[in-house]
């Protein structure tokens, strides 16, 4: 380890900035964030940055750096384009054994200025050694996008109840669990949701039981269509805390894995005539891993609100008082049109959109086909590959042109994207031939002319 990693209390503390441009100015913006008294010495000095100094209650002196500048400092900053100064600057602190840091010459500084992530009073911090800022500052946003900004509420809840769990809990083993348990668990999730009073009110009943008994939690999560980029902050977190995981064969096993590693995965998968977990016993497993206390996390292939029987799922649910909470997901068509460079709308060619069930009775006659055929409009069929020729041949009955585009996407948003254009009249041979499997999606509309325009997705296609 070159630098050893240490985190200042500047609140309050004189510090010294060298240079008056842009640069000087990124460093006294995060020295103002810490609450510094900032100093700036340099010929010429950029107002926004004289404004932060002097906001600060520091001075600003628009002269050349003199050794004397750097009395009662606590810290020194150079931050000039004059190689010259920033080294004198770095002796004189150095012999002076302050600390000082001067902008892109690690050679010059006692100590570096990492990437940071603030989440007050959470705080990461990121660096390379001053080898790659680049490389830092991409790491930190990778960081930034798992911890997102409510954390820094969740910092400040934990302070407010240290000393009392200390009190309560005698050894060091019974508070780090306590501690974990209330950090994975609905007390966090309840401020991290904007509701502190509740929180306080789980803190305390989870403190005088000692984490006994303590109620479960049912979280119906959308997965999205499959790349697991498209899941939302808050779905990763919840996954990444849950005790328990029932996932079905639309969730991409890539998902499944961002799961913690001691967590229980149950997979209840269905596919058409082949239910291998009853819904109804779903519901049930949902209901027996709450009322065990645990974490329970339904995972959802797109939105679970959207076709995916979510509403079934969390009703039962509702009616038994166990406590849950539906996380929205990317729902297919939007996912899979978007992968397939086919917007659901445009001006020029759809005006609406309608999300439909694929699954057809037997006569085909459970959906209001005239309702399906209006132009300017963009019909995308979930769970219809089975029922594509009936799906063509209704559309085309009840005056659709059999010339009409359609699309069929393949595990969409997934290396494995397979795109088949044609339209009604010659698309479900043309599938027969290519032998495509679920999971798909039928867009049938004007917009799939776009498909060979827009497409961008590294993805195969069949015309």
């Amino acid at each position: 380890m070159k630098h050893f990693p240490l985190f200042f209390d500047l609140h309050g503390q004189h510090c010294l900035v060298i240079g008056g441009g842009a640069v000087a100015l990124r460093k006294a913006s995060l020295l103002s964030k810490a609450g510094a008294v900032i100093h700036i010495v340099s010929p010429e000095i950029n107002d926004d940055l004289a404004f932060i100094a002097e906001k600060s209650q520091g001075q600003v002196f628009r002269r050349a750096y003199e050794k004397a500048d750097l009395a009662d400092k606590t810290l020194v900053i150079a931050a000039t384009n004059d190689r010259q100064v920033n080294e004198q600057v770095s002796k004189d602190a150095k012999a002076n054994n302050q600390p000082v840091n001067v902008v892109d010459n690690p050679d010059l500084c006692s100590f570096i200025l990492p990437s940071i992530i603030d989440r007050s009073p959470l705080t990461i911090a990121v660096s390379s050694g001053g080898a790659s800022p680049v490389l830092a500052r991409m790491i930190r946003s990778r960081i930034e996008s798992m911890i997102p900004s409510a954390y820094g509420r969740l910092a400040e809840f934990v302070g407010l109840f240290r000393d009392k769990v200390k009190q309560e809990l005698a050894t060091e083993g019974e508070r780090r669990r306590f501690w974990e348990s209330a950090l994975e668990g609905p007390i966090a999730e309840k401020v991290l949701t904007g509701k502190p009073e509740d929180a306080s009110r789980v803190f305390e009943a989870s403190l005088a039981k000692r984490h006994d008994n303590q109620p479960g939690e049912v979280c119906l999560v959308g997965a999205g269509p499959g790349d697991p980029d498209l899941l939302t902050f808050k779905a990763l977190r919840l996954l990444q805390s849950a005790d328990v995981i029932l996932y079905d064969r639309l969730v991409s096993p890539a998902i499944v894995d961002l799961a913690r590693r001691d967590a229980e995965r149950v997979y209840v998968g269905k596919a058409k005539s082949d239910h291998a977990v009853p819904q109804q016993e779903i519901n049930q497993l949902l209901i027996d891993y709450a009322r065990k206390g645990l974490r329970v996390v339904r995972l959802k292939g797109g939105d679970p609100f959207i076709f995916g029987r979510g509403g079934e799922e969390i009703e039962e649910l509702a009616e038994l008082g166990i406590p849950f909470q539906v996380v929205p997901g990317i729902t297919a068509a939007s996912g899979c049109a978007s992968y397939a460079g086919i917007p659901l709308t445009h001006r020029d060619y759809a005006q609406s959109v309608r999300f439909v069930t694929g699954h057809l009775k037997d006569d085909g006659d459970d959906l209001n086909w005239s309702e399906l055929v209006g132009l300017q409009q963009t019909v995308v069929f979930y769970m219809g590959l089975s029922n594509l020729e009936k799906i063509c041949a209704q559309l085309i009955a009840h005056g659709r042109a059999e010339s009409t585009p359609v699309a069929i996407v393949q595990k969409g948003t997934t290396p494995e994207q397979r795109v088949i254009i044609g339209d009604l009249k010659s698309l479900p041979a043309e599938v027969a031939k290519q032998k495509i499997k679920a999971p798909t999606l039928i867009i049938v509309g004007e917009v799939v002319e776009l498909h060979k325009k827009l497409s961008w997705f590294n993805t195969e296609v069949t015309p």
